[in-house]
């Protein structure tokens, strides 16, 4: 049995897809970051980084992974899927997860600090990370335009760039002129396993189902976080 901490951000939904995708048996443990759990000793004892998610393998001598990327090639490794065995196959998907982990996540963490959550727009920073945003996101649409996924057959590489991408809304980064990330996106969307692992647990505001002002009321509650010294960590940039 795996226990996997986690909330409902991009970073926490990487291993849960990974886990419904793989089938292996786990027990979800939310986090409430507001209230800064996160940050207790019994849960910087299993993340020292004091972020989402993490995971602790019972099956495994309790053994404790933090790092979303980390849990994806740990899961990946120990069930031999999602990831080729061959040395050249692997390097493909670690350089796609690697392209989320330095890239996408991080520019699309900070679109969303200044676009959504900072209370005084400043315009250059906005430009700066959405533009950054749609600039990665034009790299993922020139691949896939020649290919079905990111790194030969469906990987943890997909995994873990989809769960940012679905987001871009929030990030105020449009994809309609991306057909090849479109497509992908959805074809991913469409997995059972995705659909499940996106729901644990389901994320607080939907801007195609709640609109703009659920988007706002949320937002608002991610300042007064950031305001209290509280870790900012729902859609922006989690481990």
């Amino acid at each position: 049995m795996i226990d996997l901490y986690t909330a409902a951000t991009p970073n926490g939904h990487k291993v849960s897809i990974a886990l419904e995708e793989l089938g292996l048996p786990y027990t979800l443990k939310v986090l409430d970051l507001g209230a800064g759990e996160q940050r207790s000793p019994a849960y910087l004892a299993i993340n020292p980084n004091g972020r989402i998610p993490a995971i602790v393998d019972h099956g495994a001598g309790g053994f404790a992974v933090f790092e979303s990327g980390a849990c994806l090639v740990y899961l990946a490794e120990k069930t031999g899927r999602l990831m080729p065995a061959d040395v050249q196959g692997r390097s493909r998907v670690m350089q796609w997860l690697m392209f989320q982990m330095g890239g996408i996540g991080p520019m699309m963490g900070q679109a969303n600090v200044f676009f959504r959550y900072f209370p005084e727009k400043i315009p250059a920073a906005i430009d700066r990370y959405q533009g950054e945003c749609k600039r990665l996101f034009r790299v993922l649409d020139g691949h896939l335009a020649g290919h079905e996924y990111l790194a030969g057959d469906y990987s943890i590489a997909d995994i873990a760039n989809w769960a940012w991408v679905r987001t871009h809304r929030w990030s105020g980064v449009e994809i309609d002129d991306l057909p090849h990330l479109r497509r992908w996106r959805d074809a991913i969307r469409a997995r059972p396993a995705v659909q499940r692992g996106i729901e644990q647990p389901a994320s607080k505001v939907d801007l195609t189902r709640d609109g703009d002002a659920a988007a706002k009321r949320f937002a608002e509650e991610a300042l007064r976080m950031v305001e209290t010294g509280q870790s900012l960590k729902a859609d922006k940039g989690v481990a």
